[in-house]
């Protein structure tokens, strides 16, 4: 077998991972190798690259250098005049310090530093080789590796990780890397598929051993294993007349769950279809992992298609143990919602006392009549700018709401909390408008998750997030690193995505200082309600600038500009966001500024900029010429900017702002602006606080950062 010049191949071997930790761990793993070869001085280019299956996490890098660098460093010691006495003669200082570095008298140097002459010695140390360095750097990589929850399996003393570990792969240039964790030593031995290929397998190469793995039915390329899901999903269903109903995520989940993926095809009795959609749908995908399939029309047909980690079902006794699990839980379904029926939402509210939201803020009665309040106000508040919300049914639908956590379908599929209060607030009769809104009000629940369509399900859904997050900082539960318990972030990040895309003219301050201000009509007590509402504006105001710059792609300083000159009205913010990044290519744009940013550092050292814009500038001291003309030009655009602004026409703004570019570039060249003369330096400053403060008002067009190009 050929051995591959300096390729590092590492494999851990362990019981099935969770589907939702592979990958992260997947990617520690890459970037754990390849920060520790960066820092030996190993890594000669190649990347690390790195791979996964439910029993393994691979990485491998095609060129580790032999050994590490050589390192000369250079250490200081006493100074001259304490190691060397009147005579030249080396004191027992200068003995002390080269017998600590390991060198001779004579190899010391004396070294100017700004303190004065010290003694120095210069250290050169060999690089170890690689293979050395390995042995200790690979474990170290593994047991660095964290996941949300891990255990150990020899003793207390040992290793944590997320399962335990059953054999490890370590090569490089072909030989085995020797170490040890607890217990299991590192070779050249790996396994294939537990169940089609339970065997050993000796590996010299990564080529080797992929290839290797796949003739031991295992895939350790994702992938790889998506397309062949993908590839048997289409053949089951040709022909049919039938699809499945799309899932990336469900998709991305079973491309983790297996090694090499096989696809059946079940089905159920049609008399299941009498339950909602959305409750076989639920079973089906978060219960047992199953793709649902639908005709050409959408609606739901009485068939399902599993993933399974071998390559057939010749007997079809795994379809048939499929199918009886599926039904079981088909039963379960039905019966927990003809028992539901027998009690009305509203009735339920009651029992919403026994059940607690978060211990310092009460039941979710209590968080009900708090969301009832919110989302009557939110729903007035929106008329007022033109968006008329159906109050009573809002207000209804807020009332209804949480009911269904009482539920006996909820409490066996919590999955469905918010869909089973819309599903039984229509079987029971209420109007279509409150059991959409209830429906709806869960989401979204996730970054990728849908929006509520309707507008009285964004209002409701605006109320429960917001309460939650105001409610939870109230009693000092806010994030803090990686901890968000009770996901205030994803809430947040909520509110934002549905005033954003679903164009809620709403202001942030008033909803936050509402949410803090019924908090204390409802008895939670708030010490500081004003510190409170700054703090949630501000937790809100962090999600906001994540969706412009990571999800809709503005650029982080246009981003600062927009949000500096004020974020309240978020949709207003994104209007001024988009042309901002309309106008900012134009030639006049980053020049201009260049200058406002030039204003604002005058204004800063001068002090007091908002009194001095209160102050009218008087024009009989504007010096004739480049001053008289921006004052002129400025007057002529002000109220033309203002009107546009008025009706949301940014574009037309901005194009306004930027033809100031000319008159304020002759300015700063003709007119000294710290003039001694107090009078004239005084009404100069005014005349440029009015101007940064007037078109300051859009974006601070000082935050925008300016390339050497445009500079010059």
């Amino acid at each position: 077998m050929k051995r591959p010049p300096r390729e590092l191949l590492l494999e851990v071997g362990c019981e099935e991972i969770p589907a939702q930790m592979l990958d992260a761990a997947r990617r520690q793993l890459e970037e754990l190798l390849e920060e520790g070869l960066k820092a030996h001085g190993l890594q000669e280019g190649a990347p690390v690259r790195s791979f996964a299956t439910p029993r393994r996490l691979i990485a491998t890098c095609a060129s580790v250098a032999a050994a590490e660098p050589d390192r000369v460093s250079e250490v200081v010691g006493p100074p001259r005049r304490v190691a060397y006495d009147a005579e030249g003669k080396p004191t027992r200082a200068a003995e002390s310090f080269a017998r600590k570095q390991g060198v001779r008298l004579n190899q010391l140097k004396v070294v100017e530093t700004p303190k004065g002459e010290y003694l120095a010695a210069v250290s050169r140390r060999k690089g170890r080789p690689s293979r050395k360095v390995l042995a200790e750097l690979l474990p170290q990589v593994i047991s660095r590796i964290s996941f949300p929850r891990t255990m150990v399996w020899t003793s207390p003393q040992g290793m944590r990780f997320i399962r335990p570990i059953r054999w490890l792969v370590a090569l490089w240039e072909g030989e085995v890397i020797p170490f040890e964790i607890d217990g299991v030593r590192s070779g050249d031995t790996t396994w294939g598929h537990r169940i089609l290929a339970n065997k050993p397998i000796r590996v010299g190469s990564f080529a080797g051993y992929r290839q290797r793995l796949e003739r031991a039915k295992v895939f350790i390329e994702p992938e790889q294993r998506r397309q062949k899901i993908e590839k048997q999903l289409t053949i089951l269903l040709k022909g049919t007349r039938l699809r499945r109903r799309a899932d990336d995520e469900l998709l991305d989940t079973l491309v983790n769950l297996v090694e090499f993926p096989g696809v059946i095809r079940g089905d159920f009795d049609k008399e299941f279809l009498e339950l909602p959609t959305e409750v076989l749908v639920t079973v089906m995908r978060h219960h047992q992992k199953y793709f649902s399939v639908e005709n050409r029309q959408g609606r739901l047909a009485p068939h399902f298609l599993a993933v399974i980690d071998l390559d057939a079902d010749r007997a079809g006794e795994i379809r048939r143990g499929h199918e009886a699990v599926l039904r079981a839980r088909f039963r379960d379904a039905q019966f927990f919602w003809d028992a539901d029926q027998r009690k009305r939402l509203e009735e339920r509210l009651a029992l919403l006392e026994q059940s607690t939201f978060v211990a310092e803020l009460g039941s979710y009665r209590q968080k009900v009549e708090r969301v009832v309040r919110l989302a009557t106000s939110l729903g007035e508040s929106l008329g007022s700018e033109g968006r008329r919300a159906d109050i009573d049914s809002l207000r209804r639908a807020a009332l209804l709401c949480k009911s269904d956590l009482s539920t006996e379908l909820v409490g066996e599929f919590p999955e469905l909390q918010g869909v089973v209060g819309g599903l039984y607030a229509r079987a029971q009769g209420e109007s279509e408008t409150v059991a959409q809104a209830v429906c709806e009000h869960h989401r979204p629940s996730g970054a990728e998750d849908a929006l509520p369509e309707s507008l009285e399900g964004s209002l409701l859904s605006l109320a429960d997030k917001l309460d939650t997050v105001a409610g939870c900082f109230s009693v000092g539960l806010i994030p803090s690193g990686s901890r968000d318990p009770y996901a205030l972030r994803r809430a947040a990040g909520g509110v934002v995505r549905i005033v954003v895309d679903k164009e809620l003219r709403l202001s942030i301050r008033r909803a936050v200082a509402e949410a803090v201000k019924i908090l204390q009509q409802c008895r939670v007590a708030v010490e500081d309600p004003a510190a409170l509402a700054r703090s949630v504006e501000n937790f809100l105001g962090d999600r906001a600038r994540h969706l412009f710059r990571e999800v809709r792609g503005f650029a982080y300083d246009e981003v600062n500009a927009v949000f500096g000159a004020g974020w309240d009205d978020l949709v207003d913010a994104l209007a001024r966001q988009q042309a901002l990044r309309r106008i900012r290519p134009t030639p006049h744009f980053e020049p201009l500024a260049v200058a406002f940013k030039r204003i604002r550092n005058i204004l800063e050292q001068a002090g007091d900029g908002e009194h001095r814009a209160a102050r009218p500038v008087q024009t009989e001291l504007l010096e004739p010429g480049a001053e008289q003309e921006l004052h002129h030009r400025f007057q002529e655009l002000r109220p033309r900017v203002r009107e546009l602004r008025e009706k949301h026409d940014y574009p037309a703004a901005f194009r306004l702002v930027a033809s100031l570019r000319p008159h304020v570039d002759r300015y700063f060249d003709a007119v000294l602006v710290m003039t001694r003369e107090e009078k004239v330096r005084e009404n100069r400053l005014s005349l440029l606080a009015q101007l940064l403060l007037e078109f300051s008002t859009m974006a601070d067009f000082s935050e925008i950062v300016v390339t050497s190009e445009n500079k010059e």
